[in-house]
């Protein structure tokens, strides 16, 4: 397991010095679902909710987000971002329990001394607050679930890639 660095030699909080970090590219993908109505689903895709185009609206909000995650996180750094990408995956069958999905992806990029996993984290997390905003006045069921990240690359760490995840009943995932 990874020493934990957000710490001072008081134990107090701080941000991490990255100054003698390589700079290299960084790439982190995130998802994030969201489980609503058949009828939730086919009004977004008719573009049938009164506030707007929900995706065209959360696919910018995710954008935002991202390139805000210093102000919302504590002790991330700043990085200049060199892109962002929001995509987003529908489906219109049914789950066991009568629910469609959305699955947001987010990749985030930047060359620098620091990652974008927080970045990408924080992009799926905010677009899926879009929907259920943009969609609560037709479905206050709407639930956002399995935030997580799928890949990062660059760095020292290196490449990772989520291999696995249990049911979410358990919230034991695995890389």
């Amino acid at each position: 397991m990874a020493e934990l660095t957000h710490f001072n030699e008081s134990g107090r909080a701080r941000m991490v010095d990255v100054s003698a970090k390589a700079s290299t590219e960084r790439v982190a993908v995130a998802q994030a679902r969201v489980l609503l109505a058949p009828a939730t689903l086919a009004r977004i895709q008719q573009r049938a909710i009164a506030k707007g185009d929900v995706l065209a609206v959360a696919q910018v909000a995710g954008i935002m987000a991202a390139k805000r995650t210093p102000d919302l996180i504590p002790m991330c750094h700043p990085i200049l971002l060199t892109s962002v990408d929001i995509g987003f995956k529908e489906e219109p069958q049914p789950d066991a329990d009568g629910l469609c999905s959305i699955t947001i992806t987010a990749t985030v990029k930047t060359t620098g001394p620091t990652g974008v996993e927080m970045e990408a984290m924080t992009a799926v997390s905010v677009a899926a607050l879009t929907i259920y905003d943009m969609c609560k006045a037709v479905d206050k069921a709407i639930s956002v679930t399995d935030v997580y990240l799928l890949s990062k690359s660059g760095g020292k760490s290196g490449l990772y890639t989520r291999t696995s995840c249990r049911p979410p009943s358990t919230s034991n995932c695995s890389g």
